[in-house]
Parts: C-alpha cells; sequence; structure tokens
C-alpha cells in the first residue's frame, strides 16, 4: 500500500507540474470552458427542474412535454460542453508568441 502511495504522489507531483506548463492564455482559455460548462450545466439543471414540474404523477412515466424539455436541457449541456472544449483547443493550437 506504500508503493501505491508513493507511486499515486509521484503522479500527482507530475501532472501539477505540467499543469503549470499552461500559458497565461491557455489558463484563461480554461476558466473561459470552466465558466460556459457550468452555466451550460446551471441552465440545463433549471430546464430539467422545470420539466419535473409539468409532470407531478410520480409514476415512472415521463409526459411528452416533460420529456421534451429534458431532451432540450440535454442539447445544452452537450453544447455547452463542445463550445468549452472547442475554446480550449483554441487556446492549445494557437498559443501566443514569445
Amino acid at each position: 500500500m506504500k508503493k501505491f502511495s508513493t507511486f499515486a504522489a509521484v503522479i500527482a507531483l507530475a501532472g501539477a507540474g505540467l499543469a503549470g506548463c499552461d500559458s497565461p492564455a491557455e489558463e484563461q482559455a480554461e476558466e473561459t470552458a470552466d465558466a460556459i460548462e457550468a452555466q451550460g450545466e446551471a441552465t440545463a439543471d433549471a430546464m430539467e427542474d422545470r420539466a419535473d414540474d409539468l409532470d407531478q404523477t410520480v409514476d415512472g412515466v415521463d409526459s411528452t412535454a416533460e420529456q421534451n424539455l429534458e431532451n432540450k436541457a440535454d442539447a445544452v449541456r452537450e453544447s455547452a460542453d463542445a463550445k468549452a472544449e472547442m475554446v480550449e483547443e483554441q487556446a492549445e493550437q494557437n498559443p501566443p508568441p514569445q
């Protein structure tokens, strides 16, 4: 177990060292991407809450309106994730000149 703990610590330190290699622009892009994902998640969660309000019956069967809104919430979440990924990829592919 001690060997595993030592190995895990080495991996964690290596990962922290690599994380420190990001340029300020990449770090800003990651923060922007995180904000995009968080906003998408919050919006999708709110939509799902509204969907739950549409069908008050707890029978394991979603109404059509509830299912449609949940599908839209999933699309919002996926879109936000895709936008966040694009922001991160652009920062990685277009590093600032040094």
